[in-house]
């Protein structure tokens, strides 16, 4: 049965591209990662995570033809191999 107050109305609306990319609808587990993505997984900032790679204590990227990434396994090694708060190595008033 019809409404008499709300006539039908044949509204055709365009279709539009998607504005969300697929991988943030669906995450994909990635193995290499930007250095911004990189420097957030570690949980410092850019300029941090080129300091440490500079010195070493991050990996250095794999290169993909110009691009540079970083192995998500080889952070996960680098960030373990972190000193931790409370190590007792080289903390003893005698080593200073």
């Amino acid at each position: 049965m019809k409404n008499k107050l709300s006539p039908e109305v044949n509204v055709s609306v365009p279709k539009t591209r998607r504005s969300t990319a697929l991988s943030q609808l669906r995450p994909i587990p990635r193995r290499g990662l930007s250095r911004d993505e990189a420097a957030m997984y570690i949980g410092i900032s850019a300029g941090k995570f080129d300091e440490m790679v500079a010195d070493g204590r991050m990996p250095e990227p794999v290169k993909i033809d110009s691009r540079k990434l970083w192995d998500i396994r080889s952070l996960d090694l680098a960030f373990d191999a972190l000193p931790k708060e409370h190590d007792t190595l080289g903390t003893s008033w005698d080593d200073r």
